[in-house]
């Protein structure tokens, strides 16, 4: 018996690397179709590689040759003008589209807690989440008119050993670890759910090539709930630093200073989040998120400092903080 085959669109980034993996773990004939190899997250050489830009459709299909799916997944589509372009492209190669959307599309302010997949979608804070509502609304759309075989899934806040949760990246943990104060949105007491890819990608497989999945919409998160505080304690205890130093500001004030950081902010961090993951648990049996956000800190934290190149400093988010823990301290 043939395996099922995938084919990934992307397959190197955070989400999308532990997909692969646990798809081949799986027993999936699994391709990745993407521009470029990465050092950070390479292909696995189990994967058939396909070099194309999947914004040119031409080249696509050149890359495509004859090739058919029993499930394509796009990790890259976060434009609602190109999703008829990438529907032309795998409807009659494909048994199952995956649009992977975002969490952040669900309704901001959150006005009923926990979130689940029938929670409004409206986000007007952020164009991120909008466009990612438009592509999911074309999406279902072709479903219901054509039959196209769309499910829909949108992460939360997943990562794996390479990004901090923090917008300032690696700066926020150089200045805990100088002693310096840290800037924390609002009163650090809202409530984020932060989910590794692993746990992510274990959860995700039983999607593929499923037909109970098809027409529908699902989001994977961990059950952990943490704090901004707790998440910044939690990476500064990794990091060696006993207790940080802690200032919060007004998420809308610090947009003010780094404007770049309002929309996710205003419209996603900002917000206390809980998901009610039984909807994906029906299809992915026993599953459960288990490593918590303790452990993974300690994996971020080991892999950057591994090499000094990963530690970069942002000279003006570091400015930045200067300037609100003196106002604000």
């Amino acid at each position: 018996m043939q395996p099922l085959s995938v084919l990934m669109v992307g397959g190197t980034g955070k989400i999308s690397s532990a997909c692969v993996a646990r798809a081949i773990e799986r027993g999936f004939d699994v391709s990745v179709l993407n521009r470029k190899q990465t050092s950070i997250r390479p292909v696995p050489k189990a994967v058939t590689r396909l070099t194309a830009d999947i914004s040119d459709a031409e080249a696509t299909r050149k890359a495509l040759g004859d090739r058919q799916f029993d499930a394509v997944v796009h990790f890259m589509l976060f434009d609602p003008a190109r999703v008829g372009q990438d529907m032309d492209l795998f409807k009659d190669r494909t048994g199952q589209f995956i649009f992977i959307s975002s969490a952040s599309a669900y309704q901001k302010p959150v006005l009923r807690l926990p979130i689940t997949e029938s929670t409004p979608l409206a986000n007007p804070y952020w164009d991120y989440s909008r466009r990612k509502i438009a592509c999911e609304e074309r999406l279902l759309s072709a479903y219901r008119e054509h039959g196209f075989p769309v499910t829909i899934v949108r992460p939360s806040h997943t990562y794996d050993r390479t990004g901090l949760p923090f917008n300032g990246g690696w700066t926020v943990v150089e200045r805990m670890r100088m002693g310096k104060p840290v800037v924390v949105h609002g009163d650090g007491t809202s409530l984020w759910v932060l989910t590794h890819h692993d746990d992510f990608a274990r959860a995700f497989v039983w999607l593929l090539a499923n037909p109970l999945a098809i027409g529908d919409t699902f989001h994977i998160t961990s059950d952990e709930l943490l704090t901004w505080d707790q998440i910044h304690r939690l990476v500064a205890h990794t990091a060696g630093v006993a207790e940080p130093r802690l200032v919060h500001v007004s998420s809308e004030t610090i947009a003010k200073v780094l404007p770049d950081w309002g929309p996710g902010l205003t419209g996603d961090k900002a917000h206390s989040v809980i998901f009610d993951n039984s909807k994906i648990r029906r299809l992915a049996p026993g599953w459960v998120a288990k490593i918590p956000f303790a452990e993974g800190a300690r994996q971020i934290v080991d892999w950057f400092d591994a090499q000094p190149g990963r530690r970069a400093i942002d000279e003006k988010v570091d400015h930045a903080f200067d300037v609100l823990a003196e106002q604000y301290s």
